[in-house]
C-alpha cells in the first residue's frame, strides 16, 4: 500500500511539473538571409571548396543565432537554400550534400560528428544550437544511397533531397524533412510520398515543410488538420509575384486561413524579387519584413502563443461560402470583360462608382463585393475579378479566386498586371464568394507592399470585411481559394525528376524499336 501510494504521488508530481514547465507563450525568431552564392553551379567543385562556401554562410547564420539566443528566443528559423544557394545541376550539388540520418538514431552531431560519416555542416549547426541553448531549423541537402537494381535509382547511385533539419537546445537532431513539392529543382529528387514531420517541445507541437509545399494539400494541410500542430516552421526561397503571391501577403493569409502559427524565413535576393519574412499568428501578423531596397539580411522576433487554439484571440471556424450562396447576384455581370493575371484568364467588372455592390462569375464561382471609397482617384481604376480553374503554365493547381485589384493604369487591358503603389482608400469593403472548397485564404495588400494587421477580418459566414475605419491605399483585397481535390497530379509527384527522364527516354526507345520490328 505504501509503495502504491508513493507511486501515485510521484505520478501526480510529474504531471504538476510537466504542467508548470509547459509554456503558454514562446519567443520566436526568423532570419532573412542574403545568401553568399557559389561562383559555379554548373560544374562540380571539391568537397573542401563546397564546405568553404557553406561555412561563409553559416558564419552569418551564427551571428543571427547568437543574437536570437541573447534576445531570449527559444527557436530560430533560417531560410531555404541559405547555406549554399540554388540552380545547381545534380552533379554540381553533390559535394554540398551530407548523409542525414533519421532522428530516431538519437544523435547529437556536436558531440559525435563522425558517427554517420563526413558531417561537418550538421556538426556545426548542432553546436550552434547546443552552445546557445536554442532550437535551430536549417535547410541543407541530404544524400541517400540507392540500389542500381531499382529502376528509379539515379545514375550516381544516390537520391538527393532538399532537406530541413531541426536541432534542439542540447544540439540533438529532432526532425528531418525532405521537401515533396519541388519547384524547378532538377538537382533534387521527390520523396516517394509526402513526409509528415512533427516534434514536440515544452512550448508546443511543431510541423515542418518548405517553400512550394505551402500551395498543396500534402504535407501542409495534413499537418494542421490531422496532426494538430500549433506552429509551422517554414523556410523558403520565395520569389514575389503580384498581385496574390507576394511572400508576406500569401503566408500571412495561409496562417489565418489554416488558423495556425507560421514562422517564415525567406532568402534575400533583390534581383530575383526574393524578400518577405514574418511571424504570423492565426488572427493577425505579429511581425513581418519586406525590403526591395537593400541587400541586407534581417532578424525578426515575436512572442507567440504556444497553443493558439487555447487563446482568447483564436479565430472561429469559417463557412467560406455561407453568405455568398444565400444572396442574389449584384449587378456587374453585363459589363464584365476578360483579362489576365499572369497566365490565368479572369472575368472582371469595373468599380465605376465611389460606392456600390457588384458580382462577377466564372464557372462555379461567383464573387460579390460591396464597397465604399473615401474618394475615387481619377487616374486609378479598380476591378472585381473571378477565376476558377487550373493555374498557370503547369496547370496543376486548381484555384478559386475572388479579388478586388487595382489596375496598372486607366486602360482596362492593364488590369491584373503587377502594380505596387496606390492612392485610393476604402471606407468599407465586403468580399465573398461561392467557394467549393473550405481552404480559402484572406489577403489584403496595401500600397508599397504592406500588410494591414488588425484592419480586416473574416466573418463566420465567409465575408472578408474591413474594420476599425478607413484603410491605407489598397492594392488588392482577395479571397484565394485552393480546391485541392481538383488538382492535376504531376508525374514528378510519384517519381524523381531524373527517374522520370529515364523512363520517358526508355519508352521512346522501345517505341522506335517496335516500329523497326514492324517495318522489317
Amino acid at each position: 500500500m505504501i509503495t502504491s501510494s508513493f507511486q501515485t504521488s510521484v505520478a501526480v508530481l510529474a504531471l504538476i511539473i510537466l504542467h508548470v514547465s509547459a509554456l503558454d507563450t514562446f519567443k520566436a525568431a526568423v532570419y532573412e538571409h542574403a545568401v553568399i552564392l557559389p561562383n559555379h553551379t554548373e560544374t562540380r567543385v571539391s568537397q573542401d571548396d563546397a564546405l568553404l562556401l557553406m561555412n561563409k554562410n553559416i558564419d552569418i547564420l551564427e551571428i543571427a543565432i547568437k543574437q536570437a539566443a541573447e534576445q531570449g528566443a527559444q527557436i530560430i528559423v533560417t531560410p531555404e537554400d541559405a547555406i549554399y544557394g540554388w540552380k545547381f545541376t545534380r552533379e554540381a550539388i553533390f559535394p554540398y550534400l551530407e548523409d542525414i540520418p533519421d532522428p530516431l538514431v538519437n544523435w547529437i552531431p556536436c558531440q559525435d560528428p563522425h558517427r554517420f560519416g563526413r558531417t561537418p555542416v550538421q556538426a556545426r549547426l548542432s553546436c550552434l544550437a547546443k552552445n546557445n541553448s536554442i532550437y535551430v531549423l536549417a535547410n541543407i541537402g541530404d544524400k541517400k544511397p540507392c540500389n542500381s537494381c531499382d529502376s528509379t535509382c539515379p545514375p550516381n547511385g544516390h537520391y538527393q533531397y532538399n532537406t530541413n533539419v531541426v536541432y534542439d537546445a542540447k544540439g540533438k537532431l529532432v526532425a528531418r524533412y525532405h521537401k515533396y513539392n519541388l519547384y524547378s529543382e532538377l538537382q533534387f529528387d521527390v520523396p516517394k510520398k509526402p513526409e509528415l514531420v512533427t516534434f514536440n517541445t515544452s512550448f508546443g507541437k511543431f510541423g515542418i515543410f518548405t517553400c512550394f509545399d505551402i500551395l498543396f494539400h500534402d504535407p501542409a494541410v495534413t499537418l494542421v488538420k490531422d496532426f494538430h500542430v500549433d506552429t509551422i516552421l517554414f523556410p523558403t526561397a520565395w520569389m514575389n509575384v503580384l498581385p496574390f503571391l507576394t511572400a508576406i501577403e500569401f503566408h500571412s493569409a495561409w496562417a489565418m486561413g489554416m488558423r495556425v502559427n507560421l514562422l517564415v524565413a525567406n532568402t534575400h535576393n533583390v534581383s530575383l524579387k526574393m524578400t518577405g519574412s514574418g511571424i504570423y499568428a492565426p488572427h493577425s501578423p505579429k511581425v513581418y519584413h519586406y525590403d526591395m531596397e537593400t541587400e541586407l539580411g534581417k532578424i525578426l522576433f515575436a512572442e507567440v502563443d504556444s497553443h493558439p487554439r487555447n487563446s482568447l484571440t483564436y479565430p472561429p471556424a469559417v463557412n467560406c461560402s455561407a453568405y455568398a450562396t444565400t444572396i442574389k447576384p449584384f449587378p456587374g455581370q453585363k459589363n464584365s470583360f476578360r483579362g489576365f493575371i499572369s497566365r490565368d484568364e479572369f472575368n472582371f467588372t469595373e468599380l465605376f462608382e465611389n460606392a456600390g455592390n457588384l458580382t462577377v462569375c466564372q464557372k462555379e464561382l461567383c464573387c460579390h463585393l460591396s464597397y465604399r471609397m473615401l474618394g475615387k482617384e481619377e487616374n486609378e481604376v479598380y476591378v472585381l475579378g473571378a477565376f476558377a480553374g487550373l493555374h498557370g503554365r503547369r496547370r496543376r493547381e486548381y484555384w478559386q479566386v475572388c479579388t478586388m485589384v487595382r489596375c496598372k493604369s486607366t486602360n482596362l487591358t492593364t488590369c491584373g498586371q503587377p502594380v505596387d503603389t496606390a492612392l485610393t482608400r476604402f471606407e468599407m469593403f465586403s468580399l465573398s464568394g461561392t467557394f467549393r472548397t473550405e481552404y480559402v485564404f484572406p489577403e489584403v495588400l496595401l500600397t508599397k507592399i504592406n500588410l494591414a494587421p488588425g484592419k480586416f477580418e473574416v466573418l463566420k459566414d465567409g465575408r472578408l470585411v474591413n474594420k476599425n475605419g478607413s484603410s491605407e491605399p489598397i492594392l488588392t483585397v482577395s479571397l484565394f481559394g485552393r480546391w485541392y481535390t481538383e488538382d492535376v497530379r504531376s508525374i514528378s509527384g510519384r517519381t524523381s525528376n531524373s527517374a522520370t527522364t529515364y523512363l520517358i527516354i526508355s519508352t521512346l526507345l522501345m517505341i522506335i524499336a517496335l516500329q523497326n520490328i514492324v517495318m522489317v
